[in-house]
C-alpha cells in the first residue's frame, strides 16, 4: 500500500467518525414532550415594498404567534420542582474593590 493511498484512506475514515460524532449530538430528539406548544395558526402580515418586507414579515408573523403559545405546567407541580429551595448567598461590597475607571491607562485613575 502506498503512502499515499494510506493518507487517502486515513483522511476519509477520519471524516466519516466526525461525520457521525456531529450526526449523534446535534441531532433532534423528535420522541421527547414538547414543554412549550404552540396553538392555532400563524397570522400572516402584509408588508409594504422594501428590500426586507420577507424578513420583516416573517418576524412579525412569528411575534404574533407568541399569542398561541402555552407552557405545560406538568413541570411546576411535579414534587421534585417544589421542593426546590433557593441557596442564593447575599454578596456585600466591602467598598474597596478595583479602580474607578479599570479601562482608563494605570496612573489616571482620578
Amino acid at each position: 500500500m502506498t503512502p499515499k493511498l494510506k493518507n487517502i484512506i486515513m483522511f476519509l475514515v477520519v471524516a466519516v467518525c466526525l461525520v457521525v460524532i456531529y450526526l449523534a449530538l446535534f441531532r433532534g430528539k423528535g420522541d421527547e414532550e414538547a414543554l412549550l406548544s404552540s396553538s392555532g395558526e400563524v397570522a400572516t402580515v402584509a408588508t409594504g415594498s422594501g428590500g426586507s418586507s420577507g424578513i420583516t414579515g416573517s418576524f412579525l408573523s412569528l411575534l404574533l404567534s407568541v399569542k398561541g403559545l402555552s407552557l405545560n405546567d406538568a413541570i411546576i407541580s411535579d414534587p421534585a420542582f417544589i421542593s426546590l429551595v433557593d441557596s442564593s448567598i447575599e454578596l456585600v461590597p466591602e467598598g474597596n474593590e478595583g479602580r474607578p475607571n479599570p479601562f482608563a491607562p494605570l496612573g489616571f485613575d482620578f
